[in-house]
């Protein structure tokens, strides 16, 4: 696989300025988990946020971008599944292309989106799941175990609010 380093000028995407990932899931066993994940940064409020302080409860991790449209299209299945693990899993996005912070909030406005994401234009926090997200494929997510380690990975937008469901159960299941 190929590492996540956020978008720049990409070549061969149909004027869109963005991958569009295929809507693969992939999920690890147990067994096959990495090391935990490392990630930190500023959230688009200008606050510290710090997925590696989330240990001992699944995380949902959503990289986006505002002008994106699968991006966009997700958001209310994101908002939805936000709300039906609450107190179950976190979510944290990670906005890895506005040219400000404004554009990452105005679009969380919108869409209700209810957690925090770190502004990363820059990719510095993506880095942590370089070989498991597809170089500039945005949406995608990923859902971490309770242990911080890559479980699942789903590029593209999400199907529904209940397959991420599913898959956090089923990853809080396996751990």
């Amino acid at each position: 696989m190929l590492p996540l380093v956020g978008c720049s000028s990409l070549s061969g995407t149909e004027g869109k300025g963005y991958i569009s990932a295929d809507g693969q899931i992939t999920v690890y066993a147990a067994a096959d988990r990495s090391d935990p994940v490392k990630v930190e940064g500023t959230s688009l409020d200008d606050e510290p946020v710090s997925i590696t302080g989330m240990r001992g409860t699944p995380v949902v991790v959503n990289l986006w971008w505002s002008a994106c449209g699968p991006c966009r299209a997700e958001a209310g299945d994101l908002a939805r599944a936000h709300d039906e693990l609450s107190g179950k899993a976190d979510f944290v996005g990670i906005n890895i292309r506005d040219s400000s912070p404004s554009a990452g909030r105005l679009f969380e406005q919108k869409k209700g989106i209810p957690y925090p994401s770190i502004y990363d234009p820059d990719g510095a926090a993506v880095l942590a799941f370089a070989g498991y997200v597809r170089q500039g494929a945005i949406p995608s997510t990923v859902v971490l175990d309770e242990e911080g380690r890559i479980a699942a990975v789903v590029s593209g937008p999400i199907p529904s609010a209940q397959t991420l469901v599913d898959l956090v159960d089923e990853v809080t299941a396996d751990g």
